[in-house]
């Protein structure tokens, strides 16, 4: 084709084309051309200058130029834009002549627009819809994430995944197994898949996932799995929240009897459904020949909306009345009540083309209301007359309502009280009790509890009572106000408390009498040995000044018998509270007298009693059980010492502070296995060694004593070594 013919027939080409001379003047066109560029009539009828073009960008008239001047001989697929965002991809080259003299250019625009705006889409709805890639090679074993299926799975992006642990974010159960036999299916059968699962993230998360697969296939073999990893979580939740609603909407409007009506403004007509008509008791005989309008309003009760509502496609602000409770007579001799919401629907210019609404019957709620306002009276009569502390509270804890009962226990009249609230009156340490089991009660999760709990009276006065709370719910079964039932069992915890006193005093007697049977069996047979003993010494004695010397000790041993005799009269009026009967008493003293009470036993035993107790030192005791003590911790020595060594019994004190000592009685005798006996040392009947007058009860007894001195003891043994024994006293004053 010459260029007169193409030139000719430029004009009918579809593409827009333009030949420009070496001026960049527009020497010809398609039509196509001025329409893709808004070139107006006149710039058509007169030459124009491609650079005058706005809608033409500036790369453009450059690259002609440089195509001008010979400094490109071919631009093809040049992708721009312009200000206009319209996409082209130009096509530039060189006329020339016969002498193959440049004397020009065509240029060619192909509008790509389309195209690019789809590229841009479908970039930008892979990000929005979260869509991320993988592959399974199964030649290498390898597995590829993409970025986006990194971030689903809420790893890192320098995350490298294998076939197990991919498999492991499926959530445990069915998900996984399905996804299992999915990629099995692939493999083994060449089964693609697309399936909507829930994944556990690297970060704990459960989400929805849509997951696609597909195998490649080469001879016969899976080579590749690969496929799309989507988030669809929010779409997930969104579709199982809609099918539950839309279940429960079923459900409901089947039970409950509601109707759906809509009416399609334009074309001026009412649809019901069928529990419209029921509820209406509207035929179908009747609705043809009267029409659903008429039919309804004839049986509208004298509710002031009859002669508003004329025509519905002119009177829509009156179908705000819609929303309300109204009254019929479906059958004209009964009233029924019915509640009406509609909603609109409106076109893309904000007109309103259709009316959706429901109606249902609430008769028997209504009739439910006057009963429980009856109901209400009745309470009212019940709550004011109750023999019960009765109250009615608000969420904030603030008194609503109090009848006479409450006021009665506390002391206010019905005006002070309402001006106070349950903190005011409840005893500061029970301030928080029952605040848990209040606040889930407030929330709904329960319905009721009940606490002992403690008030003030006005008077200062502890009230004792037991506190039941009931929550007083609202028609929407929400939570509104809370009831309290106040009993007062003041009287019944005094009661119980005089009782818990003389049990605590009967407990007290038991000990001493304890203490005293203790004494008498055990430190009064210490003393009659040690009476015995001196007889013995006495009959078999020749030596005038040893008969003198055991006379003396015959003597001072039946005083020492006295003395004990005479403290068992103590330990018997020691009942309620020890430490009132604590004396003071000579430390040295009590021991020196203890160690010559047993003399004829310390003779027996030839021992060696070396005591290093100062003699200023006191303690504060009750005195006949230091003795006791004393006396048990010497013939405990006695008894068990090692028959194969002198007894040696070592005393001393030290100060521990400036109100206790400490008296350390040690011996060398046969010692306690303590691995074996070391829990149940000071239990009662507890022997650690065969001896005849093993009884099993000193170290209970002594223990029960000292403690109830406010001492403490303690001990360390060694088999074959000795034992040693810390007590702990209160200094004497």
């Amino acid at each position: 084709m010459d260029l007169l013919t193409f030139t000719y027939s430029l004009k009918d080409i579809p593409l827009a084309i333009a030949i420009v001379d070496l001026d960049l003047y527009v020497k010809d066109y398609s039509i196509s051309w001025y329409k893709k560029f808004g070139i107006t009539r006149k710039e058509r009828q007169e030459n124009t200058n491609i650079k005058s073009i706005a809608s033409i960008p500036e790369d453009v008239y450059h690259l002609i130029l440089s195509i001008i001047n010979g400094e490109n001989s071919l631009i093809e697929n040049f992708e721009c834009k312009n200000d206009q965002r319209a996409w082209f991809n130009w096509k530039i080259s060189a006329t020339k002549d016969e002498d193959n003299r440049i004397t020009g250019a065509v240029v060619i625009a192909d509008d790509i627009t389309e195209k690019k705006k789809k590229e841009e889409l479908l970039i930008q709805a892979q990000s929005v819809a979260k869509i991320g890639s993988w592959e399974l090679n199964l030649t290498t074993n390898q597995i590829y994430w993409s970025d986006e299926t990194k971030v689903i799975h809420e790893v890192g992006l320098d995350y490298i995944p294998n076939l197990d642990e991919g498999i492991n974010f499926y959530k445990k159960g069915i998900h996984r197994e399905t996804i299992t036999n999915a990629i099995n299916n692939a493999i083994n059968e060449g089964i693609s898949w697309e399936k909507e699962l829930q994944i556990t993230t690297a970060k704990g998360n459960d989400i929805w996932i849509r997951a696609k697969g597909k195998p490649e296939i080469i001879n016969n073999k899976c080579v590749r799995v690969f496929g799309t990893f989507q988030n669809i979580d929010k779409y997930k939740k969104q579709q199982i929240a809609f099918e539950k609603t839309s279940d429960r909407l079923k459900v409901a409007t089947e039970t409950a009897k509601i109707g759906i009506w809509e009416y399609d403004v334009k074309n001026d007509n009412l649809i019901w459904d069928d529990n419209m008509y029921e509820m209406y008791n509207i035929n179908l005989k009747e609705k043809n020949t009267k029409g659903i309008l008429t039919a309804w309003k004839e049986r509208l009760c004298n509710n002031g909306i009859q002669n508003d509502i004329k025509d519905l496609s002119t009177t829509l602000d009156v179908l705000n009345m819609f929303n309300t409770v109204f009254k019929i007579s479906p059958t004209g001799d009964e009233i029924r009540y019915i509640k009406s919401k509609f909603t609109t629907i409106e076109d893309g210019f904000g007109n309103i083309t259709r009316l959706v609404g429901t109606n249902w019957d609430i008769t028997q709620l209504k009739v439910s209301q006057l009963k429980l306002s009856k109901n209400e009276k009745s309470f009212k009569g019940v709550f004011q007359n109750s023999s019960i502390g009765m109250a009615l509270v608000s969420l904030e804890n603030t008194w609503i309502d109090v009848n006479d009962s409450i006021c009665e226990s506390f002391g206010y009249s019905k005006d002070d009280l309402l001006n106070k609230n349950f903190q005011d009156i409840t005893h500061p340490k029970d301030l928080t009790k029952g605040f848990d089991r209040l606040e889930l009660l407030k929330k709904g999760e329960i319905d009721n509890y009940q606490i002992d709990k403690r008030y003030i009276d006005k008077d200062g006065a502890i009230v004792y009572a037991i506190l039941t709370v009931t929550a007083i719910r609202n028609f929407k079964g929400e939570v509104s106000h809370l009831l309290t039932q106040i009993s007062d069992i003041t009287s019944r915890i005094n009661a119980e408390n005089k009782t818990k006193k003389l049990n605590t005093v009967t407990k007290n007697q038991n000990k001493s009498l304890l203490n005293f049977a203790h004494i008498v069996s055990h430190n009064l047979r210490s003393h009659s040995s040690n009476l015995s003993m001196l007889t013995k010494f006495l009959l078999d004695e020749n030596n005038e000044d040893e008969i003198q010397d055991l006379k003396r000790m015959l003597k001072d041993a039946t005083e020492s018998l006295n003395d004990t005799v005479y403290h068992l009269n103590d330990v018997v009026q020691i009942s309620t509270n020890t430490e009132d009967k604590l004396k003071s008493v000579n430390f040295n003293n009590a021991i020196k007298a203890v160690q010559h009470n047993i003399s004829a036993l310390i003779r027996e035993k030839n021992a060696n009693c070396i005591i290093e107790v100062p003699t200023d030192k006191k303690v504060q005791v009750v005195p006949a059980y230091l003795d006791s003590i004393l006396l048990n911790l010497f013939t405990n020595s006695i008894k068990y010492s090692s028959p194969n060594r002198k007894l040696e019994i070592s005393i001393k004190v030290k100060d521990i502070n400036k109100t206790s000592i400490q008296l350390e009685f040690k011996d060398n005798g046969q010692g306690i296995d303590l691995v074996r006996h070391g829990k149940k040392l000071f239990g009662m009947y507890k022997t650690f060694h065969t001896h005849k007058d093993a009884r099993g009860i000193g170290l209970f007894i002594t223990k029960n004593q000292i403690e109830a001195m406010g001492g403490s003891i303690s001990l360390t043994s060694e088999v074959n070594k000795g034992t040693t024994f810390n007590l702990i006293f209160k200094k004497g004053l």
